[in-house]
């Protein structure tokens, strides 16, 4: 919860320092140019490559495959999409990045690290093995 109180204060402050400086740099109407092209164009790429999502969901289920990593990749360039749509330059840049193949992989494994470590039994203090199932049944087998 703190993390994300963090984000929604730190992040509109970054891009406000950052949109000021470029603007300083560049001129106040090219700054909220760049910002427009910025997101037409991503708003264009997100579109093709949510597209071809699809189409790879489809082809995937078609062989009976289940689409997981496909479907991350669809959620990942939503957020990209939303990340290009939210004006500012650092939201911009890490949805950009996003768009790309090999930082989407990237985190799709990070992701699945995370996921896979929060489901683990340790973590909840569950051991599997000879002892605990002598735990659950002390009777069985015995008179």
């Amino acid at each position: 919860m703190f993390v994300l109180v963090l984000l929604f204060i730190l992040v509109p402050l970054v891009e406000i320092a950052v949109i000021i400086k470029v603007g300083e740099a560049i001129g106040f109407l090219e700054t909220i140019a760049l910002l427009l092209v910025i997101s037409i164009a991503g708003a264009w790429i997100v579109k093709q490559q949510g597209l071809g999502v699809l189409r790879r969901i489809v082809a995937e289920r078609r062989q009976g495959r289940l689409p997981a990593a496909t479907v991350v990749d669809g959620v990942l360039i939503l957020v990209a999409g939303a990340l290009l749509l939210t004006p500012g330059f650092v939201t911009d840049a890490v949805g950009l990045a996003l768009l790309l193949p090999p930082v989407r992989k990237g985190v799709r494994k990070l992701l699945g690290q995370r996921w896979r470590a929060r489901r683990s039994p340790r973590r909840y203090g569950i051991q599997y093995g000879p002892s605990q199932q002598e735990s659950r049944h002390p009777h069985s087998g015995q008179r």
